[in-house]
This record gives structure tokens, sequence and C-alpha cells, in this order.
């Protein structure tokens, strides 16, 4: 049966990086039917033009496209708010020995579930994730997806050196678990593969040559890795690989730079990095949260998105401190802040809607509301805690009412989460 829900719709024709805040539009309702947007309007037309339909009417809350988290570790939720480490530090001591944990199936299974339980709650309806070298930790995050009907990306995490023995694999492995893993789960459903270099300290020349021969045998493929996050990581690359004439020429050089290539963090870039990132109208997703956390540097939203970059926004659990997109647009917000511009509510919704979407070359699909988009939904109560009532109690218009719960809000924030048409929470 189609689904009428009534509320404050809130969509994106335009760009408000571009157009500004009118780049938003607000409607009465929206018609879901068969996992797809059919129509939306005001909520009078769309009563009398489908009669048959049942009625959610979820009053003032805000009715918007669920959150996509375009660059997170499912297998580090369990160990999330984990004490004081930068970044190699963090990965020594906390991340590869919870990643060693995924050898066990069953251990893989339960974090996916209760990854995809956890973002879920907090509205995120598609997540871009990294999993471990174990090929039984793509099986459990895909399946647990698939059986909530989501739109994921995710692929094995490559590393041949540098880490600890058991999460090691070699240039061939890496290529042959990855092509297997490709042909059994890329475009089933709603699923895409993710081809999935760690960092090029992690793998070897001979490895990234592997991952980028087959990034070129399968170029509907996203691939995902991490770029310029930290100052001594810069120079780890850079001693690692003495030949390459910046920390993203370690990949260009093995054919790991696309107009489909996935770069997480890019804070520390050069500017041949920006030319050339922007020449292949390659994604830059910014993780704000773990940014801080780990004492990474301050992302440049403002010149990036003036220079007509790509950019997505995510979460980066568990070097990230929250599983929820409304921390991060927060978390965004002060990023901005310490460089000197405030980024509008639009922009902030709109990086973790269509922006994080138009990242993972999906805006066609997800992140904004229009007839033809597949129904991935979030109800947003705009007044979930008292402090945010009466923030919001006091606003001019929708921007100065959705702030708030931008700064404030968490899962209590979200009323309902629709998942390809179907009451997800």
């Amino acid at each position: 049966m189609a689904e009428l829900i009534l509320g404050q719709v809130l969509s994106f024709p335009g760009d408000p990086f571009r157009d500004g805040a009118q780049a938003a539009r607000l409607d009465e309702a929206v018609l879901v039917e068969a996992g797809m947007i059919r129509a939306v309007g005001a909520a009078a037309a769309l009563r009398a033009a489908y009669p048959q339909a049942r009625v959610t009417d979820h009053g003032s809350a805000l009715i918007s496209a669920g959150f996509i988290d375009a660059h997170a570790h499912y297998p580090q939720t369990a160990i999330i708010a984990s004490w004081g480490k930068r970044l190699i530090d963090w990965l020594n001591s906390y991340t590869f020995p919870e990643e060693m944990r995924f050898a066990d199936p069953e251990y893989a299974r339960a974090l996916a579930a209760r990854h995809l339980d956890l973002t879920l709650a907090c509205g995120t309806t598609s997540v871009a994730s990294y999993c471990t070298i174990h090929p039984a930790s793509v099986e459990a995050y895909m399946t647990e997806a698939q059986a909530r009907g989501q739109r994921v990306w995710a692929g094995k995490t490559c590393m041949d050196r540098n880490a600890p023995e058991g999460l090691r694999d070699t240039a061939q492995s890496a290529y042959d678990d990855s092509k297997a893993l490709l042909a059994k789960w890329h475009g089933v459903d709603r699923l895409g593969y993710v081809i999935t270099p760690r960092f090029s300290p992690t793998s070897s020349p001979d490895q990234l040559a592997a991952l980028g021969a087959l990034w070129t045998e399968h170029p509907d493929c996203l691939m995902q890795t991490h770029l310029s996050e930290q100052h001594d990581e810069i120079a780890w690359v850079r001693q690692l690989f003495p030949k390459a004439r910046d920390y993203l020429d370690s990949y260009e050089a093995f054919g790991l730079l696309g107009p489909r290539g996935i770069y997480g963090h890019a804070i520390h870039l050069t500017p041949r990095e920006k030319d050339r990132l922007r020449a292949v109208d390659a994604s830059l997703i910014h993780c704000p949260t773990s940014n801080t956390f780990i004492g990474s540097g301050l992302f440049d939203m403002a010149g990036l998105q003036a220079a007509g970059h790509r950019i997505g926004l995510a979460t980066d659990t568990g070097g990230g401190s929250s599983f929820s997109m409304l921390r991060t647009m927060a978390a965004a917000y002060e990023v901005a802040q310490l460089r000197g511009a405030a980024l509008h509510p639009a922009q902030l919704w709109w990086l973790a809607t269509v922006g994080s979407a138009r990242a993972l070359h999906a805006g066609h699909q997800i992140g904004n509301i229009a007839p033809g988009m597949e129904a991935d939904l979030v109800a947003i109560d705009l007044a979930s805690t008292p402090a945010i009532a009466q923030a919001t109690a006091r606003a001019g218009d929708i921007w100065q009412a959705i702030f708030p719960t931008i700064m404030l809000g968490d899962d209590r924030a979200v009323r309902a989460v629709w998942v390809a048409g179907q009451r997800r929470g």
C-alpha cells in the first residue's frame, strides 16, 4: 500500500553552496509506494489524488532524505571513543588488534549488525564502509545490509605491509579476494563493492598496482582510501614512496586516481593534489569528528567548495566520535568556524544527504526527496529535548528551527526511519 507521509518535507532542487538557502524547498507531504518516492507536494492535493494511501502524520517534524555516511569503518564499532592516540598510534593500539577478531565470521556478523542498527537509529540509511582483510567481514556487512534493504558500499581492506601478521594479505590475494567479492556482491539488490586499499603506507607498490588493475577492469566500482590526514602520515608516505611527487601520486602512479575515487580526510593537500583531484572529479570526504578527536587538522570546506570539488560528509567511526550525522554536521560547523567560515544550516544538511550521495555517485538514487528517487527517509523531531525545544520556539524561519537540532541533536531527534519505503525505526 502507498504511504502518504506528512510533515515539513525538505528537499534540495539546488546546491546551497552555489545558490544559498533558496536551493532548498519545503513541502507538506511525500507519497511513497513500492520503495520509491512517487510524489511530493501539498498535503491536501496528495490526499485527494491518492485517497487509498495510508497516512502517517508527523506534524511539524522535518521529513528529510536519510543521512548518508560516506566513510566509516564498521570493524571499529566496538572501539569508538578509545582514549588519546594520534593516527598511527590509534591503528597500532586499537584498530589492528580489534580487526584481528574479524577472522571469526560470527564476530564479524555481530558487529556488522550492531553498526547498521546504531547508524539506522541515528537516521543514517546508507553507509560506505571499510571492512577488514578478511573476506568474511565483507560477507557479514553485505548480508546484514541486504537483510535491511539498505543501499551500502563496502570492500575488503587490503594491506600487505606495515601491519600485524594476522592482518596482512598479499598483492595477489588482495586482487583475488576483492575480485571474488566484487563478482558476488556488486550490484546485487542495493549493494555496491568498493575497491579498498587502506592507505598507501600499508600497501606495497605491487599491491597498489594490482588494485589499480582491478579498478581498470571494473571502472563502475568505487575505490576508497585515505589521503593526507596527518602531517606525520604524509612524512611516512614520503619515505615509503621517494619517487612520488606527493601523497596523491602514491595512488596515481598505480592507477588509483579517477572520477569514482573516494578519498577520506584530504586535509593537508598540496596545490598539485587539489588540481589533480579536481581535474578528475574525484570525491573528498570530510570527517570532522575524527579530525578533531585524533587531532588531524581542519578541512578547508570553503576553499575546496569554491574550487568546485565534489565533497561528502562522514563519521569515520570509530576514529570519529559519534555514529550520528547530526553530531557530524555540528562538528563540520565548528571546524569551518575555526577556519573563518560559517556554514549555513542548509549547507550542512545538504552535505549529509545530497552531497554524500553525489560523492558516492548515487545522487540519482538517494540523498534527496523527489519523484523517482528511492524512498530512504527520516523524520526529525525539531524539539526532541528541552534545550532544543526552547531554541526552536524562538526560531524565525525553518533554518533557525533546524540549526539547534544540528548543534544539539542526537538519536533522540530521530522519530522514524524508512529504508526503501519500509519503516525501519
